[in-house]
């Protein structure tokens, strides 16, 4: 799991300040003490996690407390004593040797690589979308339907990276009942639609020419992917950082739009 410097210093300060900015209402602006006063949030911006956090709560207080230790600390330490595997702050950095990693190859993947660049051959450059909300994240149960229907109704060739909805089992078996009558047929034989299970070969799919835009959770990882092969996002933040992540990639950056 990898997080942006931007969406953890927000992040960051939105804990450090709770008390004063769950004072707004969720549509109120509202600066971050430490950003530019041009850096305004809005709680309908907010994780979920931050929106419901209560200053009494437990945890809360507990956790608020490790952040303002961090602000008088001069370093981390961090014990990676179990895994033997020594940390170089780095990145990002996506050499080209890791598309065609034999490592990443090996992971299981819902199609062959050789698969989905033959079928993204056949269509025009940046005439696909790529709809994928990474390893640990999915649309509601409620959400699928629409947006199978909606991807139908577009007029456009897509692939989708399909795992169970949230609430059930990201990695368990996908049902057909969570898309609509007909939806796998019709993509498979109208050719407008790939469905991928489980896990794509990303890297790939970003990389070849016939792909347009991403409609990402705008996960660190698939951000910085995206970006370094020149796809623009379409946001549809879940969780934890993405929510700023989105925002600096809209408002700042102007390579994405929210959903």
């Amino acid at each position: 799991m990898t997080f942006g410097g931007f969406g953890t210093a927000t992040n960051f300060a939105i804990w450090l300040h709770l008390p004063q900015l769950n004072a707004a209402t969720e549509e109120d602006d509202f600066g971050v003490p430490g950003f530019p006063e041009t850096f305004c949030l809005r709680r309908s911006q907010m994780s979920p996690t931050l929106k419901n956090a209560h200053e009494r709560n437990p945890w809360v207080i507990l956790l608020r407390e490790q952040i303002t230790l961090c602000c008088s600390s001069d370093a981390m330490l961090c014990n990676i004593k179990n895994t033997g595997v020594p940390v170089f702050s780095i990145g990002p950095i996506l050499p080209p040797e890791t598309i065609s990693s034999a490592e990443r190859a090996a992971k299981v993947l819902g199609i062959a690589p050789e698969a989905c660049i033959e079928w993204l051959d056949v269509h025009p450059p940046h005439s696909v979308l790529y709809v994928s909300f990474g390893s640990q994240k999915s649309v509601s149960a409620h959400q699928m339907v629409p947006l199978a229907a909606g991807l139908e109704a577009s007029g456009r060739s897509f692939i989708w990276v399909i795992r169970p909805p949230f609430s059930f089992d990201v990695t368990g078996q996908f049902r057909a009942e969570w898309l609509p009558e007909g939806f796998e047929e019709w993509a498979r034989s109208s050719g407008r639609g790939l469905l991928v299970r489980d896990w794509a070969p990303q890297l790939e799919i970003l990389t070849h020419g016939s792909v347009g835009v991403f409609l990402s959770h705008c996960g660190w990882n698939s951000t910085l992917e995206s970006l370094a092969r020149g796809v623009p996002l379409i946001g549809w933040p879940m969780a934890a950082e993405q929510f700023y992540n989105v925002k600096i990639l809209e408002e700042e950056m102007g390579v994405c739009v929210l959903v």
